[in-house]
């Protein structure tokens, strides 16, 4: 490497580093030249970012309620037409007539044959 090579890559390096120096300090001065820069901006930009992130959180929960709501429905509506209609060929009841049920009653008590038992009374079965 020659003299001149060094004194190049040295002044290089000297050039960016007072560069850098020199932009920090001017960004400095830009903030001290604009106060809404350096306090406004990122005041406003923080209410709108969190106006917005609440909003879309809002919306998730607002989301998963009428989710929710909607399983509700549907298992009311079920259940509506359950009780309406009774479940789907799970019961199908008898055609049974009144005087066929009552020839069943009639065989299982006989109205004759009959053994008298005495009640006995509310009070009397305490001893007082």
């Amino acid at each position: 490497m020659t003299t001149i090579e060094n004194s190049t890559s040295q002044s290089r390096k000297i050039s960016t580093a007072a560069k850098l120096q020199n932009s920090g300090s001017s960004f400095r001065r830009w903030g001290k030249k604009h106060p809404f820069i350096r306090y406004g901006l990122p005041m406003v930009s923080l209410t709108v970012f969190g106006a917005l992130g609440l909003g879309h959180l809002l919306q998730g929960s607002k989301d998963i309620a009428k989710v929710k709501d909607d399983q509700e429905w549907e298992i009311l509506e079920t259940r509506k037409a359950l009780s309406r209609t009774g479940p789907i060929e799970a019961y199908k009841p008898k055609n049974i007539s009144l005087e066929e049920e009552l020839k069943a009653l009639q065989e299982k008590v006989d109205i004759n044959n009959y053994e008298y038992k005495r009640i006995p009374k509310p009070n009397e079965g305490k001893s007082g």
